[in-house]
C-alpha cells in the first residue's frame, strides 16, 4: 500500500512539474483569449487560423511594441476569468464594456461601438422587440443579450455560442433570436429564411479586458489603439473584415434535398480540410479519456483498499476519513466546476499544460466513482475467503492481493467499463479551458460553416463508434474470464 501511495504521489508531482513552463516573465508573449465564433470579431478562416477584427488589432499592437501573440479559443464564458487569474494577458471576443464587468477586469478605451439585435423567421408575428415578451428567446450565455433580456423581458433560452442560437431558431425551438449585430449580419448571409428587426434591442461599445494588475498592460494598450485611431489603422481593419463577404458563392437553397447534403457535407468536413479538427480532437479525447482512467483506476484502488481494511480490520481510521472527505467533495460537485477549479484557481499562478490539467481534473473525479466500485466488489466476496486465507498463514495483505482483490476485479469489471465509457464523454466539458477536444472540434467546424446539423452528427458518431468499440472489446474479455471458471 505504501508503494502504491507512493507511486501516485510520484505522478502526480511529474505531471505537475512536466506540464509547468516559464510563463510570460520576459513580456514579450501576449496570451489573448477568445471563443472564435463570432464573426466578423473572432472566428475560424479556412486555413483554421482565428481570424477577425479583434484578433488583427491585438497583432497590430503587439508588432507595434515587439510582442508574439498567441491566441487561445475558449468558451465566452470564461474568458474574463481567464484574464482575472492571469491564466492570460488579454480578453478579446466581441466583450461588451458593462458596470458589472469593470468591477472584475479593466477596460481598454472602445473600438466600435455595436447593438444587439433581434432575429426571427421570415413572416413571424414578432415585428417589434416588445412582441418578444412571452416568446422563446434564444441568447448566447453570458452576453448582454442574455443580462437584457432577463432582466427587461424574461428568462431566455441559453445557449454555448451564436451558432446554435441560431440552428435552434431555424429548427423552431425558439422564436426569436438575441445576437450582436456584426455577426448577425453574417448569419443572415447564411441564413436566407431568417430576417433582422429594423429596431435595436440595445446599443453599446466593444473593448478589451485586461487584469486589474496589469496597469502597465492597460496604459500600452491605450496608447497603442489611440496611435492606430490617429493613423486611421484601427478603423481600416475594422471596415475590411465588416465588409469581408463570408456567405458560399452555391445558393444552397436552389439545390435538390440530396444536393443540400453533399453541399453541407463538402462545406463542413472536405473544404479547408475540415475533418482534420475532428482527428485531431479525437486524438486529444482519447489521450485525455485514457490517461485520465488509469489515474483514476490508481486513485479508486488505492481509496477502495484504505476503506475495506478500515471497516474491516478498524485501522486506518484516519486515513478512512480523508477519503470520506474526499469521496463527499468529488461525487458532491460537477466535474466542470472541479475542471475550472483546477484550471483557474489551483494552478492559476502556473503556465501548466491543458491537457495535463484535464487529466488530473478527469483523473480525481473518475477516482471517486472507481473507489466505490471496487470497494463494492472487495466487500461483495465472502468474508469466510479471508478467513480461510488467514488460516492458511497469509497475511492480510497477501490475502488481499492473492484472494480477494483478483475475484472483486473480476466482478466489477462491467462497472469499470462503463465508468470508462462514462468518462470518455465526461470530457466533452475540456472546452471550458481552451482545450481542442472532439467537442470543441465540432464547435470551431460551426464557427466556420455556421451550420450545426453536420458537425453535432460527426462528433455523436464518433463518439458513438468509440462507445461501441470498447463495449465490444469488454464482451470479450469478459467471456474469457467465464472462461477460465
Amino acid at each position: 500500500m505504501k508503494k502504491l501511495l507512493f507511486s501516485l504521489l510520484t505522478l502526480s508531482m511529474a505531471l505537475v512539474i512536466t506540464g509547468c513552463k516559464d510563463g510570460n516573465k520576459d513580456g514579450k508573449r501576449l496570451l489573448m483569449v477568445t471563443e472564435a465564433t463570432f464573426p466578423p470579431y473572432e472566428y475560424r478562416d479556412d486555413n483554421g487560423d482565428i481570424s477577425g477584427i479583434d484578433p488583427e488589432i491585438i497583432r497590430e499592437v503587439a508588432r507595434r511594441n515587439n510582442m508574439d501573440v498567441v491566441i487561445e479559443d475558449m468558451k465566452f464564458n470564461s474568458v474574463i476569468a481567464a484574464v482575472q487569474t492571469g491564466k492570460a494577458d488579454v480578453a478579446a471576443s466581441g466583450i461588451t464594456v458593462t458596470e458589472e464587468r469593470k468591477q472584475m477586469v479593466d477596460f481598454t478605451i472602445p473600438y466600435v461601438s455595436a447593438a444587439q439585435v433581434i432575429l426571427v423567421k421570415k413572416g413571424a408575428v414578432i415585428a417589434r422587440v416588445d412582441d418578444i415578451r412571452g416568446k422563446r428567446v434564444g441568447v448566447q450565455h453570458g452576453t448582454t443579450g442574455d443580462t437584457y433580456v432577463t432582466e427587461k423581458y424574461q428568462e431566455p433560452e441559453r445557449f454555448d455560442n451564436a451558432a446554435l442560437v441560431v440552428a435552434a431558431l431555424n429548427a423552431g425551438k425558439i422564436d426569436a433570436a438575441v445576437l450582436d449585430d456584426a455577426p448577425a449580419k453574417v448569419f443572415l448571409q447564411e441564413n436566407p429564411g431568417l430576417k433582422k428587426l429594423d429596431e435595436p434591442l440595445t446599443e453599446e461599445f466593444y473593448a478589451f479586458a485586461i487584469s486589474k494588475e496589469r496597469k502597465d498592460l492597460l496604459e500600452m494598450f491605450n496608447r497603442t489603439m489611440q496611435e492606430m485611431r490617429a493613423d486611421g489603422t484601427l478603423d481600416e481593419i475594422i471596415k475590411r473584415n465588416m465588409e469581408k463577404e463570408i456567405s458560399p458563392p452555391v445558393n444552397r437553397e436552389d439545390l435538390p434535398w440530396w444536393g443540400k447534403v453533399k453541399y453541407d457535407f463538402r462545406k463542413n468536413f472536405i473544404a479547408g480540410k475540415r475533418y482534420m479538427y475532428l482527428a485531431r480532437g479525437f486524438v486529444i479525447t482519447l489521450e485525455v479519456a485514457g490517461a485520465s482512467v488509469v489515474l483514476g483506476v490508481l486513485i479508486g484502488f488505492l481509496i477502495a483498499i484504505i476503506r475495506s481494511t478500515a471497516d474491516q480490520t478498524g485501522k486506518l481510521k484516519f486515513a478512512d476519513m480523508l477519503c470520506k472527505v474526499y469521496l463527499t467533495v468529488i461525487r458532491g460537485t460537477p466535474v466542470v466546476v472541479q475542471l475550472l477549479i483546477i484550471y483557474f484557481v489551483i494552478f492559476g499562478a502556473f503556465d501548466v499544460d491543458k491537457v495535463l490539467v484535464a487529466i488530473l481534473a478527469f483523473g480525481l473525479n473518475s477516482g471517486a466513482y472507481v473507489a466505490e466500485i471496487i470497494r463494492g466488489g472487495i466487500m461483495s466476496i465472502d468474508r469466510g475467503q479471508m478467513e480461510a486465507g488467514r488460516s492458511l498463514g497469509l497475511s492480510y495483505n497477501k490475502t488481499m492481493a492473492l484472494v480477494i482483490v483478483p475475484q472483486a476485479l473480476k466482478n466489477v469489471l462491467p462497472a469499470l467499463g462503463n465508468e470508462f465509457i462514462v468518462l470518455l464523454k465526461e470530457t466533452s466539458v475540456a472546452g471550458f479551458i481552451a482545450l481542442e477536444d472532439l467537442t470543441k472540434a465540432g464547435d470551431i467546424i460551426r464557427s466556420q460553416t455556421y451550420n450545426a446539423f453536420m458537425p453535432l452528427v460527426a462528433v455523436a458518431l464518433v463518439y458513438l463508434a468509440v462507445v461501441m468499440l470498447f463495449s465490444y472489446l469488454l464482451t470479450i474479455v469478459e467471456k474469457r474470464l467465464k472462461k477460465n471458471e
